[in-house]
Parts: structure tokens; sequence; C-alpha cells
């Protein structure tokens, strides 16, 4: 291997990680909420605002050392952006309060199936009929975790789908937030905004946090804002499949670590179906998308 392949290795090996460890600091925030059950009360509303606060200072100050002005140039689409990726966050959060912390984070992960079939539906030009068959069997994996018993619904789940399928809009509407907007300019509404919306609609549930709250507040924040980052520096080296697939790790990392970590149930033989099911066709969907 020659010195410039090496270098080049390396660089695409250190992307697998930061995907990777993205993926994992997304899984951490989900168990620091749980973990934070046991030793304070913090509602769901006030860790979605500390992670949207945090991140809108971290932009803020990236902005400052970087000195880069922020360019708005289409406001209904950083609006949209900003309100799809609030209720997508508020509702993965509040899936880890009430249910399972492997079934929220894996129902988080089926945002790319409701991309591929909200373009199915709406863009023509990706009517694929071998990509409305994955999603099919996709959600035969859904049905797997909502209901594993076939005798009645697990209503606490709707959380985790609810967040699934607007993290799908947020996904949507960031593709085409980006034709018109730098990542900075997009983050800083997304967070600042968010921020405020959450504020003024559960500002019951924000207070001043004692050293333990802040803690667990400081901890779930962090860690989600820097896997938002891990991620955005991983995708510059790797592809899009190979970024997908180990993003939808996390599905993998869930089921596993949940009974270890948090004591939750582990998942029942039809859970693992449903999980392998979605994981599978994240995969299949993001190497169908690379070759179109």
């Amino acid at each position: 291997m020659s010195t410039v392949e090496g270098r080049f290795f390396s660089v695409q090996v250190g992307g697998w990680l930061a995907v990777f460890c993205s993926a994992f600091c997304f899984y951490l925030a989900t168990v620091t909420i749980r973990w934070a059950e046991a030793y304070v009360v913090i509602e769901t509303p006030f860790f979605v605002f500390s992670r949207f606060f945090m991140g809108f200072c971290v932009v803020c100050v990236t902005m400052l050392l970087s000195r880069r002005r922020l360019r708005p140039r289409r406001y209904d689409l950083l609006l949209v952006r900003t309100v799809t990726n609030t209720i997508a966050v508020f509702c993965f959060y509040k899936a880890v309060e009430v249910g399972s912390l492997a079934e929220a984070n894996i129902l988080n992960m089926t945002y790319p199936l409701f991309v591929a079939l909200f373009a199915w539906f709406f863009i023509k030009e990706q009517r694929d009929a071998f990509v409305l068959l994955v999603v099919a069997i996709a959600f035969v994996g859904i049905w797997l975790i909502l209901a594993p018993d076939e005798i009645g619904m697990k209503w606490e789940n709707i959380w985790g789908l609810c967040s699934g399928i607007s993290a799908s809009l947020a996904m949507v509407s960031l593709n085409l937030s980006r034709k018109y907007h730098d990542s900075q300019t997009i983050l800083f509404y997304m967070f600042g905004l968010g921020s405020l919306l959450i504020f003024a609609i559960f500002n019951e549930a924000i207070f001043w946090p004692d050293r333990y709250e802040l803690f667990f507040l400081f901890t779930c924040s962090a860690v989600g804002v820097l896997g938002q980052y891990l991620l955005t520096y991983g995708f510059l080296f790797v592809t899009a499949v190979e970024g997908s697939i180990i993003s939808s790790s996390r599905i993998i990392i869930a089921a596993l670590s949940g009974p270890l970590l948090v004591g939750d149930p582990a998942l029942t033989l039809s859970g693992w179906c449903g999980a392998l099911l979605i994981f599978a066709a994240n995969s299949i969907l993001a190497y169908r998308k690379s070759l179109v």
C-alpha cells in the first residue's frame, strides 16, 4: 500500500469511527435520561431545551471564532426544519421516558423508511417498486416492535414512531434548506428557534437546576451535540451508504445495551426480528440510493 493509499485509508477509517461514535453519543444521551430518573425529577421538555440551548451556544461560539456570518435566504425552510426537528427530538426523548430505551431508539431510526415512502408518493422520478417492497418489509419489523405478542398495541412506543416520522420530515426539509444555506446558518436557527419554541410551550417544566440536575442536563446535552458534530465530520470522509449503515448501528447498540445499562427487559425474539428487519431495510435503501 502506497503512502497516499495508506493516508486515504486512515482518513476513511477515521470517518467510520466518527460516524459510529456519533451513533453511540445519540444513544448515550437517551441512557442519561433514564439514569437521571433514579436521582432527579426532570421532565422531557427540559432535556430537549437544554440540548437545543447548548447547541445554540456552541454554534454561536464556532461562528465567532471562524468569523462567519449568517446568510438566511429561505426563512420558510429554516422554520420547517426547526419545527420538525424539535418535534422529532421531543417525541424521541418522550419515548425514552415512558417506554423501553431499546425500542425508542429502534423506532427513531425508522426515519429513512419514511423518507423513502414520502419520496415515492411525492416525487414521481423516485417511484421504485423495489423500494416500496423494502419499506413494506420494514413495516413488518415496525409492527413486531409495536405489538410483539399480537394482543395489544404498545401505545408508549407511538412516541418513538412519531419521532421517526417527524425526523424524516426534518431530513427532507434539511435537504431542501441545504440548497440555500450553509450548515452553520441552519444549525443557528434550528437550535435557537427550537430553544424558544420549547420554552414558550413548556416554560413551566424549565427551572433553575441544582448541581445534580445540572449534571444530567449537561451530560445529555453535551453528548447529543457532540454526536451531531461527529456525524457531520464523519460524513465528510465516508460514502452516504457507509454513513447510513454505520448510523443505523444504533439499532443494534440499543438492542444489546438496554438490559445492561438501564435494566430494561431484553428484546423478545419478535423484537429482535423487527430490529434486524429495520436495520436491513435502512442498509438496502442507502445502497439503492447510491445507485441512482
